[in-house]
This record gives C-alpha cells, structure tokens and sequence, in this order.
C-alpha cells in the first residue's frame, strides 16, 4: 500500500468511528433532550430514526472499507 491510501483509509475509519459514537450518544441522550426542550415524543422517534441511520451508514461503509483493505492486500489478524 501506498502512503497516501494509508492515509485515506485511516482517514475513513476515523470518520466511521466518529459516526457510530455520535449515533450512539445521539440514541442515548433522545429522551433526555426532549425532556429538556419540551418536544413532543414524536421528536424523540427522529432522533432514534436517525442513529439508526448513522448505524446502517456506519456499517456499509465498514464493509466498503474492509473490502477496500483486502483489495489492497492488508490481511487482518483473524487470517494468519
């Protein structure tokens, strides 16, 4: 692999794992931030929508990103 290809898959890793964590924090806190700003429960429903919106993203461009790995032949550890 080339140094610049290192870098964007680094790069797009980062970017999935900051994508699950705001989804995760974003399902936790639903309930908490309607509360807090007076939203009906239907608000509540988007937010939940929504993570699991960044989970379906998160998890195909995982699977983009591992086929991209193996393409560029970066085994993981699982295959040694």
């Amino acid at each position: 692999m080339t140094g610049e290809s290192d870098i964007g898959i680094s790069r797009r890793g980062r970017v999935i794992a900051v994508v699950i964590a705001l989804s995760g924090l974003a399902a936790i806190l639903a309930p908490i931030l309607v509360q807090l700003l007076a939203l009906p429960v239907r608000y509540e429903m988007l937010f939940y929508f929504g993570a699991i919106g960044g989970f379906v993203w998160a998890l195909i461009n995982s699977y983009q990103l591992w086929r991209l790995r193996r393409k560029h032949g970066e085994s993981s550890h699982a295959e040694r």
